[in-house]
């Protein structure tokens, strides 16, 4: 199954534990800055992605979904977990 990992660059200040928190390393901080000047966290490897939520769950600033590319639903629907 496979999944993709959202990140509202805008909403997203850098603090990087969605990056510290994957336990596939599937996200990491961009090279670039949002309009706030915080580099902002991306998907990187989806192809290693579980849809765990841990990213979304650790996620202060509620920046980050996730979704099964076969429905395009949040997985948080799916499980009853709020995934951001």
């Amino acid at each position: 199954m496979k999944f993709d990992v959202q990140v509202d660059r805008d909403h997203c200040k850098g603090c990087g534990l969605c990056v510290a928190f994957c336990p596939r390393e599937c996200l990491t901080m961009a090279r670039t800055v949002n309009a706030r000047g915080y580099h902002y966290a991306e998907f990187a490897v989806p192809r290693q992605c579980t849809g765990c939520l841990q990213c979304a769950r650790v996620c202060p600033d509620t920046a980050i979904e996730v979704y099964r590319l076969e429905s395009r639903s949040p997985v948080a629907a799916e499980t009853g977990v709020r995934g951001g």
